[in-house]
């Protein structure tokens, strides 16, 4: 899901690196909305996890304790896939208003399909793996935020990554291979650690591009809080699928 990106405007060649007061609240502004859509998505999988009144709309557990997905469950589960790859289509020119809109949208869907983390991890893993992710997350974005090196060179190698990713997960579906379960998920904590610096750094790089344009940096702000948000939750996901005690 990661290949969305701001399209407001080119990137240039080079950038002012100087951290200026405009520079600090554009990226608060990325974060403060980051940090809120995970406190939203938390709330949500807590609920759809834990209160079986709602979960049973969108979760299933079978005789022998496998847990499956209801009818309703799939189309929250791949709903946000649905509303990214149709915003690049429908949403040629982005406004603050729509840009938001499509955030909380995927916020909340992906927050209530991951209750399902809650029926097969133990609450102690999840927390545990939250925070160990909070603190990769926090660390690798100060490295894209303040690296002098030019990380755009990666953008083609891990959007295509991500791709293969999202292939082999889906071939793994049918096959149900442990050994390979566990190289996505090697890979996949890889490749989204890569994507936090990347897309930080090209934030800051959005942040000179758009010039002061109060009105694109609404949107970029949108976007950028998004891409920040999917490769956080994918980064969790993985980290969990190696790191967490099943229930």
């Amino acid at each position: 899901m990661n290949e969305f990106r701001n399209p407001a405007r080119p990137m240039p060649q080079s950038a002012d690196m100087a951290m200026d007061a405009g520079l600090r609240a554009f990226m608060l502004g990325v974060y403060n909305k980051l940090a809120l859509g995970l406190v939203v998505a938390g709330a949500l999988a807590y609920v759809t996890g834990n209160v079986p009144a709602v979960g049973q709309y969108l979760f299933a557990v079978g005789p022998d304790g496998r847990v499956g997905l209801t009818m309703l469950g799939m189309i929250v589960q791949f709903s946000p896939l649905v509303m990214l790859f149709g915003s690049m289509f429908f949403m040629k020119n982005p406004t603050a208003g729509g840009v938001n809109l499509l955030y909380w949208a995927v916020v909340s869907t992906i927050g209530a399909g991951m209750g399902v983390l809650f029926l097969i991890y133990t609450g102690g893993s999840i927390a545990s793996t939250f925070f160990i992710t909070a603190a990769a997350f926090g660390a690798l974005s100060l490295f894209g935020y303040t690296t002098k090196k030019d990380l755009s060179g990666l953008g083609t190698f891990l959007i295509m990554g991500v791709i293969g990713l999202v292939i082999a997960m889906v071939v793994n579906m049918f096959l149900g291979n442990g050994m390979l379960a566990l190289i996505i998920s090697v890979i996949g904590v890889l490749i989204f650690s890569a994507l936090i610096a990347y897309d930080t750094q090209r934030l800051k790089m959005t942040y000179y591009a758009l010039g002061g344009d109060q009105a694109a940096m609404a949107v970029a702000t949108g976007f950028g809080a998004l891409s920040l948000f999917i490769n956080f939750v994918n980064l969790f996901q993985f980290l969990l699928s190696l790191m967490g005690s099943r229930e």
